[in-house]
């Protein structure tokens, strides 16, 4: 799965980006955003993520400019099954890429190929203290629900508190037909 925007090449990562991928998200300002990536950040961590396997409806990309000659890896974007089954967003931007409009460019891309896999329900969580975040989500429709919730960040190494945005295209996320189909097979963040 692929996706060119006006900035962008969006695409599964490959063993050889390992170098690249633990060059630009190995940060703390970066990682503390992040739930399901430790801290340090290495080359070792870049494989075991980048062999995952792939499922058709949870796309799982690197993000890379496509301005001012060779494509630079600057953040990645994808789906992961959420605690209850619903289908999350998440997105992380290296530091030098901050402010520049790439993380909103990113995910709508990805929330684009769920809609056009025909999944219709859609959450975020980011981080109270992370309000850029939650003004991308903002952007690309997504709401705040009024909820809150503690989760564990492996790049803070402790547990945070959250803010839930979800994003829904009609009917229930109980009663997503496109989901249901695979039941447990969809994979989990990594």
């Amino acid at each position: 799965m692929f996706a060119r925007t006006p900035r962008l090449l969006l695409r599964p990562g490959w063993m050889e980006d390992a170098p690249a991928l633990a060059g630009a998200i190995n940060d703390p300002a970066v990682l503390r955003n992040l739930s399901h990536v430790p801290n340090p950040y290495g080359v070792e961590d870049a494989q075991r993520f980048l062999a995952l396997p792939h499922h058709p409806l949870m796309p799982r990309l690197l993000a890379f400019s496509r301005t001012r000659g060779a494509p630079r890896l600057i953040g990645g974007c994808g789906l992961h099954r959420g605690e209850d089954g619903v289908p999350e967003l998440g997105y992380w931007i290296a530091r030098p890429y901050w402010g520049l409009g790439f993380a909103t460019e990113a995910a709508r891309a990805v929330v684009g190929m769920a809609r056009a896999s025909g999944v219709r329900t859609l959450r975020a969580v980011h981080c109270t203290d992370n309000p850029a975040s939650g003004n991308v989500l903002r952007k690309l429709g997504f709401r705040f629900t009024g909820e809150t919730q503690r989760r564990h960040s492996l790049g803070r190494g402790a547990m945070v508190d959250c803010l839930i945005f979800e994003q829904d295209q009609g009917g229930g996320m109980n009663d997503d037909p496109v989901l249901a189909a695979y039941g447990d097979d969809l994979p989990v963040a990594a």
